[in-house]
């Protein structure tokens, strides 16, 4: 299977690195014990003669006019975390000439996947519009106003639509790489998993800050410190409404253009943020937990965690000796 990895100025070294070695792995495995005769044949790409990684490595690249019959192209990470420089980076003549190949190559039938910040790339395209996609959490905000006609959901590890495929943030470029073997080859792509030591990670919600999210928009992070308040008490979208400074019906559209959910959504989110840091961090009971976050007992609590994080009370307990205990 050939696969064209499309690698600009700037790119993410863990993620270009990872999806060339996740690649390079299962051929090895695949030849060392016969699970399949499938080969992968990933080479770098790019639309200049030569690039930079972030950290400025110079990784071998192949022209991208160059590279015919690719089944599927990925779009790595750049190296970019803050909104300003992110922005500053979409709008290099050589993000704008990468648009055009994506789109000539997806007129082509060719799938395309990219992961982390690459989705920014890809969405630059409108090939993502109105498709279902993911991106990195911490952007996300930033995906939604940017490209309003694709329906984000930053909460999954990866979201394949129609022939693209996007993952969320940084090591999400490992998750792509095995889901891309396990299209061809689910036996090879478990050995590889194994080998590995990658665990299914089905979501990313465990992994957002909520306030992180909230803190690019001062109507939005006001709400948020009026929910903190009050994890504990009743919903009331009018106080909230109040606190926010704004009607009720205003904040909602607000919250929906910056976090793509209700204000009792987030709220939600709140709640269960909490609760995880206290079942990580306490010895308190599950029902104690959740009388402190709102809920009426444990149930509604075990229920929420395994709907909203993918996981449950178990799998969020820690398995060192927590403050207070000596282990014997």
């Amino acid at each position: 299977m050939k696969i064209a990895v499309l690698t600009l100025e700037g790119v993410f070294d863990t993620g270009l690195a990872v999806i060339l070695d996740t690649f390079g792995s299962a051929n090895e495995l695949a030849e060392l014990f016969g699970v399949t005769p499938l080969r992968f044949e990933a080479r770098s790409v790019a639309v200049r003669e030569k690039v930079h990684t972030f950290q400025g490595l110079h990784p071998p690249v192949i022209p991208a006019c160059n590279e015919i019959g690719a089944e599927l192209v990925v779009v790595p990470a750049l190296g970019y975390k803050a909104p300003e420089t992110l922005l500053a980076a979409l709008a290099r003549p050589d993000v704008k000439e990468a648009a055009e190949v994506l789109r000539r190559w997806a007129s082509q039938g060719t799938v395309i996947a990219a992961a982390c910040i690459g989705t920014f790339v890809l969405a630059e395209t409108g090939l993502l519009d109105d498709h279902e996609a993911t991106t990195t959490w911490w952007l996300a905000p930033l995906f939604r106003q940017r490209y309003p006609k694709v329906r984000l959901d930053e909460s999954r590890i990866l979201v394949p639509s129609a022939q693209f495929v996007t993952a969320g943030a940084a090591l999400s470029h490992l998750d792509l790489a095995l889901w891309i073997i396990r299209q061809k080859s689910p036996d090879l792509a478990a050995l590889t998993a194994k080998y590995l030591i990658v665990d299914s990670r089905p979501s990313q919600a465990t992994y957002i800050i909520p306030s992180h999210l909230a803190h690019g928009d001062p109507a939005v992070e006001r709400f948020e410190r009026w929910a903190r308040g009050r994890l504990a008490d009743g919903f009331s979208l009018e106080q909230a409404a109040r606190a926010a400074k704004m009607s009720a019906r205003t904040l909602t559209r607000r919250m929906h253009k910056v976090l793509g959910k209700s204000p009792l959504s987030y709220f939600q989110d709140l709640r269960v943020e909490r609760a995880v840091h206290l079942l990580k961090t306490s010895d308190e009971t599950v029902d104690e937990i959740a009388s402190q976050v709102g809920y009426a007992d444990g149930v509604t609590l075990r229920m929420l965690l395994r709907r909203r994080l993918g996981c449950g009370v178990r799998e969020l307990r820690p398995l060192q000796p927590r403050v207070g205990q000596m282990a014997h």
